[in-house]
């Protein structure tokens, strides 16, 4: 499903939300110095301190991205949104005092930005590289709860890896949803690889009821998960696609045209 909406709004509330993922090698050079126009200056200097230039990129684009999507959905502009950290670490947006109550999520990896959003409701995404070859059987038995790990055991290596990969984005969307950072063991739940709901060990953790949860491929290289929590996810309408970048730049344009020239990354 692509993005809709955009130069109006990116509709979202308590029973939508929105997902816009934004591939590296989508990015233009003449369009990086337009999405760091976007970032807040704390962003800009934060993408000047990466050692490796591939995560100031990736960091540049998801900061970029959530801005442009916040700007979106309510009209307003990029580089006024505040964000606060909760108890463990999760960011959240600063609401204006007038709407309601957002609730947005970003993540990133190597060539790929994602960001979520929607309205009241927690919300989680995650996107993983899968041009990797993680030790899945130790990680697995590690971290996984005994019915993951019975499933990959099942596999040969090749499928093995991506499993795991799917099982990680789930669980990782799941516990950036609740906020719970690395309090949240990821053995106290598991998922089935080809059913979408999720399973608590202990039954009076969570309600499994009350979680939807996407499963995408934004291209051959990256998996992306999202977990929202919803009273009703028959209700939860979920828009996930590919961020407008024509968007981006010309919000960032309006954005330097009324600040001056934009500032020029430095390494670039």
């Amino acid at each position: 499903m692509v993005a809709t909406e955009i130069g109006g709004r990116a509709a979202v509330s308590r029973d939508r939300a929105v997902v816009w993922w934004l591939a590296l090698d989508s990015i233009g050079p003449r369009d990086w110095p337009q999405l760091r126009a976007l970032l807040a200056a704390e962003e800009r200097a934060r993408a000047d301190r990466f050692h490796f230039e591939r995560d100031a990129l990736v960091y540049t684009a998801a900061h970029a991205l959530c801005r442009g999507l916040l700007s979106a959905a309510t009209g307003l502009r990029p580089e006024g949104w505040d964000f606060s950290v909760g108890a463990h670490g999760k960011p959240e947006v600063v609401s204006p005092s007038d709407g309601p109550p957002l609730r947005v999520n970003i993540s990133h990896t190597r060539g790929l930005a994602a960001v979520a959003l929607t309205v009241e409701h927690d919300i989680g995404v995650d996107v993983e590289w899968l041009d990797r070859s993680p030790n899945v059987d130790e990680l697995a038995g590690r971290m996984f709860a005994e019915r993951e790990r019975e499933q990959l055991a099942a596999m040969s290596d090749a499928p093995k890896i991506e499993a795991f990969l799917r099982f990680w984005t789930r669980k990782e969307a799941y516990v950036k949803a609740i906020g719970k950072g690395l309090s949240q063991p990821l053995d106290a739940f598991f998922f089935e690889l080809d059913q979408p709901g999720i399973h608590f060990a202990d039954p009076g953790a969570d309600d499994p009821a009350r979680w939807h949860f996407d499963e995408v491929r934004p291209g051959p290289e990256h998996l992306l998960a999202l977990a929202i929590s919803h009273p009703e996810p028959a209700r939860l309408s979920v828009e996930i696609g590919p961020a407008p970048l024509a968007y981006l730049t010309s919000l960032a344009a309006e954005v330097s045209s009324s600040a001056g020239e934009p500032d020029k990354m430095s390494r670039r």
